[in-house]
């Protein structure tokens, strides 16, 4: 029996699943290959001038979630060891009542990090925009990024494409669970939507310039209004000294 014709709708969609699955793979395969470099061993990091440490989900009660403790903790590793001269905290902030860059710092400062050597971005609303305002608001040349493995190709492949010369230290310091797999998940469409939006020149808010050699504490803008803020109470740093 002749099977029956596709329909010409049924080819288009075929056609369309094949490009896009084409193009996932292509910019995932050109991410991992500019984003290499990662290491979990702090020991084996190169010192640079900053860490840049990536922003995360803060809890509505103010406490930070594992993967964000994580990364200021591994952040915290790097200064003990004398790898980085200053942190850069960046994170989302455009509510007045969700503050991520300020619950890295203020964890950061409790641990003994002196405040002037700590930078808060308080735009760093997704990764190309850290990096982009690392680059051109805080004069970041060479940086050692701190972030789970499964976001550390992407992070460093637009940190290099920033123009920075980067390198990781992974901060996978705990199992993350269903949280964990849903990021892996994720980080694959992630990729190809940070190819895109490099290839495209996606606008990035900008600002004041506050350079890294500075003062920090001229970066952490205003106070937020009365009343308890959901940053108000972020958890300690628990990891020891290396």
């Amino acid at each position: 029996m002749r099977a029956l014709p596709r329909s010409r709708p049924l080819r288009l969609l075929l056609g369309l699943v094949l490009v896009l699955a084409a193009a996932v793979s292509a910019s995932n395969g050109y991410v991992l290959a500019r984003g290499s470099g990662g290491t979990d061993d702090v020991a084996a990091v190169r010192p640079a001038q900053t860490a840049i440490v990536l922003g995360a989900l803060v809890n509505p009660d103010g406490r930070m979630s594992g993967m964000l403790q994580d990364r200021v903790d591994r952040a915290l590793q790097l200064w003990r060891a004398g790898k980085v001269h200053r942190i850069l905290v960046s994170g989302d902030h455009l509510r007045w009542g969700y503050d991520e860059p300020t619950t890295m710092r203020r964890a950061l400062q409790k641990a003994g990090v002196p405040g002037s050597a700590i930078f808060t971005d308080h735009a760093g609303v997704d990764t190309r925009a850290t990096m982009v305002r690392a680059r051109e608001v805080f004069g970041v040349r060479d940086a050692v990024v701190v972030t789970q493995g499964f976001h550390m190709a992407r992070s460093l492949y637009l940190a290099r494409a920033a123009g920075i010369s980067a390198q990781g230290v992974t901060s996978d310091l705990h199992r993350y669970g269903r949280q964990g797999q849903k990021s892996d998940v994720r980080e694959v469409l992630a990729r190809t939507k940070s190819v895109a939006a490099q290839v495209l020149g996606q606008h990035v808010l900008l600002g004041p310039s506050h350079p890294i050699a500075g003062d920090g504490r001229l970066s952490w803008g205003p106070p937020g209004p009365p009343g308890p803020a959901r940053s108000a109470g972020p958890a300690g740093v628990t990891t020891p000294a290396p």
